[in-house]
């Protein structure tokens, strides 16, 4: 179970966009796609086939779980990440300094 996923809110703690948020697009072994944050120029090449301009793109680079932190709407602050195990079994992710379900 990861403790940050798809569709999360986050905030960055390091790197040139730190403090801001964003929506997460999607997890990988590379790191973290935030939407807007960590953005990078790449030179891409026409593919036709595909129906795809060539030219400069700006698009997300992947940043590191470590410096990305999950948005607590109430406090509008990032929070760490615990897991906690219900009584039916089913286990949960929790704000560590609330305490408080992220999943509900």
């Amino acid at each position: 179970m990861n403790r940050i996923r798809k569709g999360d809110q986050v905030i960055l703690n390091a790197g040139k966009d730190k403090g801001k948020t964003g929506e997460v697009l999607r997890v990988s072994e590379k790191g973290i796609y935030v939407q807007g944050l960590n953005l990078v120029k790449r030179h891409t090449k026409p593919n036709p086939q595909a129906n795809q301009p060539g030219g400069i793109v700006e698009r997300e680079a992947p940043v590191h779980q470590s410096n990305v932190m999950l948005l607590n709407s109430a406090s509008g602050k990032g929070e760490r990440v615990s897991f906690k195990t219900l009584e039916g079994g089913r286990k949960v992710r929790t704000f560590r300094k609330s305490g408080e379900v992220v999943d509900a």
